[in-house]
């Protein structure tokens, strides 16, 4: 068998769909997946096999136009991926894509689409070019799905274009398909059985953010983040796990912990029920809520979480 083995960078604006489709293509879940924007902060790789094909695919915090150090850092983590990718695959959120034709487009279906002109503009500039993954086509008419895209193809990035729902699953395969015929020969990066690359603590602590993100929905903005700070292994074969909650101010710690620690005990439970289905153990989590107001502007965490700090 002559094995072969292809990275793919997974890029879009925020919110489009890229940890949805990671999941999809790997075959289970790797990436935290919420809906809120900017879920993602810093790439991520799922190893995906189609038969003697590895792909590793990168994925990418979103694009847009950053206001913060924590932006600049994860945006310039998403271009970075690109570095040494064997392909490109531009996700782009279709539905909100032919809201904005139609007129109907929110205020965050016109960002997602600026977002997405501004990757557009900058592969062109970089001579790069991608396939076009135009996601979510579930959510709109067909007609307004193929002028969408025979209007983005004219751009003059994209080598081919392909119309899925990442969420259900419709199209992927397709994709995949194209993906593993483009790699090239070489050997595997990864054991065939492994599915990502993260460390085993750094997925931990980001299933516990997603429920964090999902029970809290607005009322904590993207000033919180999540760091295993002790894994025992146990003689039972169980697993005890301690994480820490860093939040900016201490009214959120306060809606982190919520009334007699309701809040943060349904955050834990629910990351524990998933943490003990990923991993096939018992897990013990212990969950604390701490006070860092500047944690975004410290090194160490940009460090932690494999993002440039002076990007």
């Amino acid at each position: 068998m002559t094995r072969r083995c292809a990275v793919v960078a997974i890029l879009g604006a925020p919110n489009a769909g890229k940890s949805t489709l990671v999941n999809a293509l790997v075959g289970e879940k790797v990436a935290i997946v919420t809906h809120k924007v900017q879920t993602t902060r810093a790439p991520l790789r799922g190893v995906a096999m189609r038969g003697d094909v590895q792909l590793v695919l990168i994925d990418t915090p979103g694009v847009f136009a950053p206001k913060r150090r924590l932006d600049r850092a994860m945006v310039r983590a998403a271009w970075g991926a690109l570095d040494g990718a064997d392909a490109i695959a531009h996700v782009v959120d279709a539905a909100a894509a032919a809201r904005v034709a139609s007129g109907e487009g929110t205020g965050a279906d016109a960002k997602a689409q600026a977002d997405a002109e501004t990757i557009r503009t900058t592969l062109k500039k970089a001579g790069k070019t991608a396939i076009l993954v135009l996601n979510k086509v579930d959510a709109m008419p067909r007609a307004a799905l193929l002028g969408l895209a025979q209007k983005l193809s004219a751009e003059g990035v994209y080598d081919d274009v392909f119309m899925i729902s990442a969420l259900t699953g419709d199209g992927v395969e397709d994709l995949a398909t194209r993906l593993a015929a483009l790699a090239p020969e070489g050997p595997w990066l990864f054991p065939e059985d492994q599915i990502a690359d993260a460390p085993a603590r750094v997925l931990a602590a980001e299933t516990t953010r997603e429920k964090l993100m999902l029970r809290l929905h607005d009322e904590l903005p993207y000033e919180t983040t999540v760091e295993t700070e002790t894994w025992e292994e146990r003689k039972d074969g169980s697993v005890r796990i301690e994480q820490t909650i860093y939040v900016a101010r201490e009214s959120q710690r306060k809606i982190a912990i919520g009334e007699k620690g309701q809040t943060v005990k349904a955050i834990g439970e629910a990351a524990r029920k998933e943490l003990e289905a990923t991993l096939g153990r018992r897990v013990h989590l212990f969950l604390h809520v701490k006070l860092r107001e500047n944690w975004s502007e410290e090194r160490a965490r940009y460090r932690a979480l494999g993002l440039d700090y002076d990007a």
